[in-house]
């Protein structure tokens, strides 16, 4: 079909060159058809960005899912199952940047956190707003101690901890010494942000 080839092409055009300066010619090119098909299923540019935007954050949810559902069975209301819930659905978050996929994915998404359009709202409107509600909501259970906006804040803490393995990649090859990121470094970096969260989600209050 021809759709997914175009929102593909498009997402890593419009995340290389933005939004001005990705062409539909190119964008037509790279996935193999014609401009007549964009205009046909898309009925302009900017719509075609639109369900660029409505595509990332389909897949970051199919993707995600499964884990969401299995973490709220664990989150059983105590504060040990919301810390296991946290700890599993942000591994599974660290794997999905950690994937060749979501390297399209990050570059679309940093250039709409910097310059946020209609484009950011649908993102966030839909399967960022809901992981990032359920991370503090199970956050309030492992950290009572916490305010709802310290709680945020924390949340926000915990997600950029995830996100640099994607949107930091160059450097987190450059301070580890590696050229790429292989199973071993993943595991690794796996086991620190692991350990990182711990160390959040289980210090005692002062």
């Amino acid at each position: 079909m021809a759709m997914p080839s175009i929102l593909e092409a498009a997402i890593d055009q419009f995340g290389r060159k933005g939004f001005e300066g990705a062409s539909t010619r190119a964008i037509a090119a790279a996935a193999g058809t014609t401009m007549s098909s964009i205009t046909y299923h898309f009925g302009s540019k900017h719509g075609l960005y639109l369900a660029a935007a409505d595509h990332i954050a389909q897949r970051i949810a199919e993707m995600q899912a499964p884990t969401v559902e299995r973490m709220r069975e664990l989150a059983d209301g105590s504060r040990e199952g919301a810390i296991a819930a946290l700890l599993g659905l942000f591994d599974s978050f660290a794997l999905m940047m950690l994937c060749a996929e979501s390297a399209p994915w990050a570059r679309f998404i940093l250039r709409e956190q910097q310059e946020p359009t209609e484009a950011f709202e649908r993102l966030y409107g839909g399967v960022m707003r809901r992981m990032s509600e359920q991370v503090v909501e199970w956050l309030r259970l492992a950290r009572s101690d916490l305010s709802e906006r310290e709680a945020r804040a924390t949340a926000v803490v915990m997600f950029g901890q995830t996100m640099i393995l994607r949107a930091g990649r160059a450097t987190v090859c450059r301070v580890i010494g590696v050229e790429t990121i292989d199973d071993d470094v993943a595991a690794l970096l796996r086991a620190r942000l692991r350990s990182n969260l711990l160390a959040i989600l289980r210090e005692e209050p002062t």
